[in-house]
């Protein structure tokens, strides 16, 4: 498939690197630097030029184009280079945007501005916090199978219960699977010897009530795990993200130092507390009695600002800190000085789009660790190397590194046994070490 990708910032890198091997990629940027270092670092056909512009984008041979994403850092600026491209070719178009507000009224005039498909980053982003929210400890969580199969990512820290077991000491639950533990640099593929250590991040899948029993024993059993959520900052992540509190039933407070976003906000969250307020002013924290919230949300614009926030909470003793970050070079630093969560936006838009391209060959994906490794869900074909085996013989087919996680027959979950037998027709979901993605796409 060929693509052209428009931008070429934390998106469009992210977007090119996970595709470059197995797709005809063409980056186009306005910035020199960039598209010199693009050249050298990625298997990519990198031009310099303004996608907004035909010339730039019959430069790429975009009339040739399968697919065509526009990621620049313009709302605006994605939706002309769509419409751009429809004039000159069929290619299904991707735009990137911010604000809901665009997506609803491209949702609402039915496709309409040559775009095809658009993803909105700050919604994108709100409902990874939210899932993120409804697990102590986790790190990363996603759905498959309808919701039928969990994924989740979890942190082990010295008071945790499962510190110091091996995997067959800790999987005491029903319908789940330990897939693979990240451990500073290097990522392991679970088996049951593996013994879970302080600072593991551990990805487990299952079905939602074993990963919810898993991440309750993950904790130590002192930690309160309650619904008193707290976002500071009215920006339009933090509004989506109090939206979808309130959606499913929330009632969160949020702080907010502008009074006229926070009057504006008050008045279209009507369960939510909006308080007008410098979250950094101690006297008001302790008066609203902040320190006593479960989570707190940073949702400032500025990264040092929600670094700020977040330690700040943390020092009054808030359970959980999730922060929002722009550059994606900070989330180390975040982590490292005790922020429990940091949530990039683009890295969020990046997998949705990933998960687009992927469609033809997959139902589902989830990147972790910064695509160190994915969770894929498919269904099985005939042709499958996986198809009338038994997971014990199927799995020397596939390269080291991945790990079938669970199974969806008919609607119902299968939990994955060394003597199971995968059928056609199966859904199944697998982590796979992104090093052997695409010999595993080739496989299954």
């Amino acid at each position: 498939m060929r693509v052209v990708i428009v931008g070429a910032g934390e998106v469009g890198r992210a977007i090119a690197r996970n595709l470059e091997d197995a797709h005809d990629v063409v980056v186009v940027d306005r910035d020199r630097e960039v598209v010199e270092e693009l050249t050298y670092s990625l298997d990519v056909l990198s031009i310099r030029g303004d996608g907004t512009e035909l010339r730039a984008l019959e430069q790429a041979d975009v009339e040739q184009a399968d697919l065509v994403i526009a990621c620049t850092d313009d709302d605006e600026v994605n939706v002309v280079i769509c419409g751009a491209a429809k004039t000159v070719s069929d290619a299904f178009t991707i735009a990137r945007v911010r604000r809901r507000t665009l997506l609803e009224t491209w949702e609402g005039s039915e496709g309409a501005f040559g775009v095809d498909f658009m993803v909105c980053t700050d919604l994108l982003t709100a409902r990874a916090i939210f899932r993120i929210s409804g697990l102590p400890a986790t790190q990363d969580v996603d759905t498959f199978v309808g919701g039928l199969v969990r994924m989740a990512e979890f942190e082990i820290d010295d008071d945790s219960p499962v510190a110091g077991k091996t995997v067959v000491e800790a999987d005491q639950y029903d319908s789940l699977t330990f897939a693979g533990i990240f451990r500073g640099d290097e990522m392991i593929v679970a088996t049951g010897d593996t013994v879970l250590e302080s600072g593991d991040r551990v990805v487990v899948i299952g079905s939602a009530d074993s990963v919810s029993d898993f991440a309750a024993d993950v904790v130590a059993p002192t930690s309160d795990n309650g619904d008193e959520v707290v976002i500071v900052g009215a920006s339009e992540i933090g509004f989506q993200a109090a939206r979808e509190f309130e959606e499913h039933g929330y009632r969160p407070r949020l702080i907010e130092q502008d009074h006229d976003r926070a009057r504006e906000v008050a008045e279209a969250l009507p369960d939510t507390l909006v308080m007008e307020s410098d979250a950094t002013d101690t006297e008001f924290l302790a008066r609203e009695h902040v320190d006593e919230a479960d989570l707190v949300i940073s949702a400032l614009d500025g990264d040092e600002k929600n670094l700020l926030v977040s330690l700040l909470s943390r020092r009054l003793g808030v359970d959980r800190t999730v922060a929002v970050i722009e550059n994606l070079e900070y989330a180390e630093l975040f982590e490292t000085v005790g922020i429990d969560v940091a949530i990039n936006p683009r890295e969020e838009t990046a997998e949705e789009i990933v998960r687009f391209t992927r469609a033809g060959q997959t139902e589902k994906v989830a990147m972790l660790e910064h695509d160190r490794a994915e969770v894929i869900e498919f269904e099985v074909s005939r042709d499958s190397v996986l198809a009338k085996r038994t997971i014990v013989d199927a799995t020397t087919s596939l390269p080291d590194g991945v790990v079938i996680g669970a199974i969806s027959r008919g609607g119902e979950l299968v939990t994955p046994r060394g003597e199971t037998v995968i059928k056609p027709g199966d859904h199944v979901v697998i982590f796979v070490d992104a090093a052997v993605l695409e010999e595993v796409f080739e496989l299954v």
